[in-house]
């Protein structure tokens, strides 16, 4: 799950973290007041309007401006309030339709009185899932593209991993500092700042912690002025006040629908639909979908307990996706019966109607020959598989 950016920074606070105050608007006059508001804190007429997305690049978008005074903090707002933000990481990219903006973070900044004074940093915090350690990524090249720090000046990443069983140790952050040049109080904040920083990334179960940039001040504070979160959706019942934040206006509308249906749904740009039960066989029937040819159109693992009213759901959803040009059903009868899922498609094709898509079955398992029966008896257009190669087959001759 990822958090906007006043969110996370929420969360950075709360473990200690010194972040880069500010308030979240959603509308011009609450903008207006949250300026006074910082203004009033920082004594400074300068403030941040930061569009708040789940899209990193926010910037190059016009998405991030300096208003150096009432008049420009009205006009930044009232622009990017209601815009459509296009950035490299929103849905097609600069060349796609972008991101509503809905909500606009106003904040102090962090640079004054002296912009060359100030430092910019890149730290961010994951798992390295090879090396099964935490790692903590860091540069002196803040504010850039990492991407294209590591692949011009990889010399300039460093990188500290971290057994998660004994933690972060005192010179693992101090070496961190060390080796971003600092001194001082700086060296003192910035070892503080890590070890905050980690503890806040272990305590809220996060698969991803990025802040870029962490700057160092005139007056050598260590302060995160961004801060990109996501968090892991198996331990969100750990933490029900950090579940709260969730905004699905951010996420794809018919994944988040089929949240509600118990199903485990993400959005491909294929043209085969996938139905399957349990995430490693889908992964497999995506594989053996390229291989034939085709391309999966989404990810859709109907989960342990399919019965005919999720599958009928499930096929609705695929169906809704204009670039479907064939479903391949590929269930493995385990924990779920066959049956229920040969009964939830008969039912699907009958309620829905004029399906004009081709549809593979393939089932094998417990019922699986009571699950033919019902498909073959059913007097419906479908294309029956007992192998999945039998099955990439017939996907492959129907698309072709």
């Amino acid at each position: 799950m990822n958090l906007h950016e006043y969110q996370g920074k929420e969360l950075l606070a709360s473990y200690g973290v010194a972040i880069q105050k500010g308030k979240v608007a959603s509308t011009l006059e609450e903008a207006v007041s949250a300026y006074e508001t910082i203004k009033a804190e920082s004594g400074s007429d300068f403030a941040v309007v930061k569009a708040q997305i789940h899209a990193g690049g926010r910037g190059k978008g016009g998405g991030v401006k300096l208003a150096k005074n009432l008049e420009d903090l009205k006009l930044h707002s009232s622009n990017i309030l209601g815009m459509m933000l296009k950035t490299p990481q929103t849905p097609g990219g600069l060349d796609g339709e972008g991101k509503l903006v809905r909500k606009v973070l106003i904040a102090e900044d962090t640079y004054v009185p002296d912009f060359d004074s100030c430092d910019e940093f890149y730290v961010s915090i994951l798992m390295d899932r090879e090396r099964k350690q935490n790692v903590i990524i860091y540069s002196t090249e803040g504010g850039m593209n990492i991407e294209e720090v590591a692949e011009e000046t990889p010399e300039l990443v460093h990188k500290e991993y971290i057994d998660a069983h004994i933690g972060l140790q005192g010179f693992q952050a101090r070496k961190v500092a060390f080796n971003l040049g600092l001194t001082g109080k700086a060296f003192k904040e910035m070892t503080k700042f890590i070890s905050k920083l980690y503890k806040a990334f272990v305590g809220s179960d996060a698969s991803l912690f990025e802040i870029n940039p962490v700057i160092k001040t005139g007056h050598d504070d260590i302060i995160a002025v961004d801060a990109k979160v996501t968090l892991d959706d198996n331990a969100l019942f750990r933490h029900p006040d950090l579940a709260e934040m969730r905004d699905t206006t951010e996420e794809d509308p018919t994944e988040v629908e089929a949240k509600g249906y118990g199903l485990n749904y993400v959005n491909l740009d294929g043209n085969v639909g996938c139905m399957v039960n349990g995430a490693g066989l889908a992964m497999a029937t995506m594989d053996i979908i390229k291989l034939s040819g085709g391309s999966p159109a989404n990810f859709l693992d109907v989960g342990g307990t399919a019965d005919a009213a999720r599958v009928e759901q499930a096929f609705r959803i695929i169906l809704r996706d204009d670039n479907v040009k064939a479903i391949l059903i590929n269930i493995f009868g385990g924990i779920v019966r066959c049956d229920r899922v040969a009964q939830g498609v008969v039912d699907a094709y009958k309620n829905m109607g004029n399906i004009k898509v081709p549809i593979i079955v393939r089932l094998q398992g417990t019922n699986a020959d009571i699950a033919k029966t019902i498909i073959d008896e059913s007097g419906l257009e479908v294309h029956s598989a007992i192998l999945l190669q039998e099955a990439a087959d017939i996907v492959k001759k129907v698309i072709s």
